[in-house]
């Protein structure tokens, strides 16, 4: 297993220049470890950030589109594996933190925990470069590969807890925030 921070630290490594929807435990970590005109919060909405992400490859496909959702969100929408299949926009990565819980809503766990490949779900409904990794040197070693290819790219992330993070309501919930993704989105 893997800390989701780690994980969110090493994508913000190799993030360039990628519009980036992050949710719920993401979206502080992303903020605090990078905060970035072009982050779309998908806060409020649990299980439409992939739709979001798909929304902004198709509108923008001058940009790529980094999608950090959790198995809880991801299972409230599977549908939207089959959509992205089916458009298959090639400017599309979406990662999914697998920690086996809604964490954002105490910690219940989710349906199917230790049997759902999440994985072999992507894949069946058709989105052929899905990967899954529960190693970060695995990870850091494969992830530039991963970011560069052609999507549409579904990647599940084997996670635990990483370290506590401040919840900025102010920034997932604000017009702030949504003010300068705009003015980004316009400018980018």
């Amino acid at each position: 297993m893997i800390k989701r921070d780690d994980c969110i630290r090493l994508i913000a490594e190799h993030h360039t220049d990628q519009i980036v929807v992050p949710l719920y435990q993401a979206a502080f970590e992303w903020h605090a470890i990078k905060p970035w005109p072009l982050t779309y919060y998908a806060f409020g909405a649990m299980g439409q950030g992939s739709s979001h992400g798909l929304g902004f490859a198709l509108g923008r496909p001058d940009k790529r589109v980094i999608v950090l959702d959790g198995d809880g969100s991801i299972l409230m929408n599977l549908g939207t594996l089959v959509t992205i299949a089916s458009v298959a926009p090639p400017n599309f990565i979406h990662f999914v933190f697998e920690n086996g819980s809604y964490e954002a809503n105490g910690d219940h766990p989710i349906p199917g925990v230790g049997k759902v490949n999440l994985a072999g779900i992507a894949r069946e409904a058709g989105i052929a470069k899905s990967y899954e990794f529960d190693d970060i040197d695995v990870l850091a070693a494969e992830l530039p590969s991963l970011l560069k290819m052609t999507g549409p790219v579904f990647v599940d992330l084997k996670v635990v807890k990483g370290d506590d993070y401040e919840y900025r309501w102010d920034v997932v919930h604000g017009p702030e925030s949504r003010e300068i993704f705009r003015e980004a989105m316009k400018n980018a």
